[in-house]
């Protein structure tokens, strides 16, 4: 009797183990030596000055390469932040990508996937719900008293966006009903037609704020760009998300915890921390920490994000 053939490996599993290993491939998450650590090491997402969170790091950094069949790179000293920071955004786009497009099933469209980069603000003006911006930027720069009244509250720099097409309606009315005429749905923004310049704005989908690691003031200038995403938008708003590679819970909190800004904070080896944090009773406090976001709906590991961006 021949043996039952392997179960096919799901994709996302799958693109969540490249993941791990592309991080350590292009030296985003290496361990250098940390006299505070338990271990004698630190990897790149912790905090040396912090014995918890420099022990935990390289724990977690381990037990990812050992479940990767990678070796944890140790270099003298960490990249710097921002070049880190770059590399861990284009790898959350990749991940998103690779998931997202294989769901055309559930959530059809032309979808558009990338890293923002550069931090300019006025980027989120060329999306349907957001082209006002644009004006109102240009109006700010003619008048110095509307500078000062409108502050910065209204720009917005996504580090990673999913963005719809606007349809024709050759695809609207595709099925077995014609949807669509000359008389109605004349301001749909799905709808291409109903765009006056010369190409049809994209309509934002999803904002992804990447932080590699989490620190008071990264949670504090997510959680505004999140509500100046809210405030602004004229039209449906998009999702909201952040991913982080932030080892300490309490850390996660400063971002997770709440409601009324980000829909979710999505963790990019939760089952992994979950299982350190069971392995020691010394980490009971953070363990506990950790459920209660877990249970709370407000951390999700980042193989749940593609299917909630479907939504």
């Amino acid at each position: 009797m021949s043996p039952a053939p392997a179960a096919a490996v799901a994709h996302i599993a799958e693109q969540r183990a490249n993941f791990h290993r592309e991080l350590f491939r292009r030296n985003i998450l290496t361990s250098s030596t940390c006299a505070k650590s338990e271990t004698g090491y630190i990897a790149s997402n912790g905090d040396s000055g912090q014995k918890f969170s420099s022990t935990l790091s390289h724990k977690l950094a381990e037990r990812l390469a050992s479940d990767v069949g990678q070796s944890l790179p140790i270099l003298p000293k960490k990249r710097d932040g921002q070049s880190l920071g770059n590399d861990f955004e284009a790898l959350c786009q990749e991940f998103i990508r690779s998931c997202f497009l294989k769901m055309d099933h559930l959530r059809p469209g032309e979808w558009v996937i990338e890293q923002v980069g550069g931090r300019s603000e006025d980027k989120v003006s060329k999306y349907a719900q957001y082209s006002h911006l644009a004006d109102l930027k240009r109006l700010a720069e003619q008048n110095t008293g509307l500078a000062s009244f409108l502050g910065n509250g209204y720009t917005v720099a996504p580090d990673v966006i999913i963005a719809r097409r606007p349809e024709p309606d050759s695809t609207i009315n595709g099925g077995q009903t014609v949807l669509v005429d000359d008389t109605v749905a004349t301001m749909a923004t799905l709808r291409e037609r109903n765009y006056s310049s010369g190409s049809a704005e994209e309509i934002l989908h999803a904002s992804v704020s990447c932080k590699f690691t989490m620190r008071s003031d990264r949670a504090q200038n997510t959680r505004t760009e999140a509500l100046n995403l809210l405030r602004n938008r004229k039209g449906r708003s998009p999702h909201i998300v952040s991913v982080t590679a932030e080892p300490t819970p309490s850390r996660i909190a400063s971002l997770a915890l709440g409601t009324g800004d980000v829909d979710c904070v999505y963790h990019f080896a939760l089952f992994e921390l979950k299982e350190l944090l069971e392995a020691s009773d010394k980490w009971e406090d953070a363990l506990d920490q950790l459920n209660v976001m877990i249970e709370g709906k407000r951390l999700r590991d980042i193989s749940d994000l593609p299917l909630d961006l479907a939504v």
